[in-house]
């Protein structure tokens, strides 16, 4: 800490600014890229649900519901009960956005057929990750509130690691649906040539957000053991 008319200041508050900043960026680069394409028609005509449909069925994925959920890019699959879960933006619009966002999702329902190892890792530490997140920060106050109890701190940071933990492995997962997706669209005549590119710039965009969100997990894990990680040694 340093000391400055009366008030202490935090250089490691540099390192929570610096990933709110990334997180900001990505969001204004998804935000503005989505609204791009969400204004060009795919050529195919076919709408996100209907290019979910073509995909899972030319995959080979009978099991799989499509259903419609509201809001702008909540987009998911639910791996636990095999719903692919299409926004309002995404479901009905026959844009190239919307296509590319479908054939994302559809990316992890193949995945999760296939049994692609990142993904079986990432749901297994869906409990510990949310764990983590809720209580790793909490527990790393409570041993600052009892007199710096190391034990209890050091806990804390663990805890909340294992949340990195579930962001960092995030990484392959997103990246290889977005291949799979950009793949299956050309080979299932869904997209061609030039609106293969437009997806590509989509996804990437959608791709940053997961990068930039491990990156101020990371930095706010260093800043953390830059704070509390040393005392123990130190008590």
């Amino acid at each position: 800490m340093f000391g400055f008319y009366g008030f202490h200041f935090d250089p490691t508050y540099f390192l929570v600014l610096i990933g709110a900043v990334l997180c900001i960026g990505a969001s204004m680069k998804l935000n503005s890229t989505y609204s791009k394409y969400a204004k060009v028609r795919c050529m195919s005509g076919m709408t996100g649900a209907e290019a979910a449909a073509r995909i899972l069925n030319s995959a080979g994925i009978h099991d799989v519901r499509i259903e419609r959920v509201r809001g702008e890019l909540t987009d998911h699959y639910d791996p636990k009960n095999k719903v692919l879960r299409l926004s309002d933006t995404t479901y009905g619009a026959a844009s190239v956005a919307a296509v590319g966002v479908a054939a994302h999702e559809c990316g992890h329902a193949v995945q999760h057929q296939q049994g692609y190892g990142p993904l079986k890792l990432r749901s297994a530490l869906v409990p510990a990750a949310n764990i983590g997140s809720r209580l790793g920060i909490p527990m790393i106050l409570l041993g600052v509130l009892l007199g710096l109890n190391s034990t209890l701190v050091q806990v804390g940071i663990w805890v909340f690691a294992l949340a990195v933990l579930f962001q960092v492995v995030t990484l392959p997962v997103e990246f290889n649906a977005s291949s799979r997706a950009l793949a299956m669209m050309q080979d299932y005549g869904i997209t061609g040539g030039q609106e293969t590119g437009y997806c590509r710039k989509v996804l990437t965009a959608a791709a940053l957000t997961y990068v930039a969100a491990a990156a101020s997990s990371i930095l706010q894990l260093l800043r953390l053991v830059l704070l509390f990680g040393g005392r123990r040694s130190e008590d």
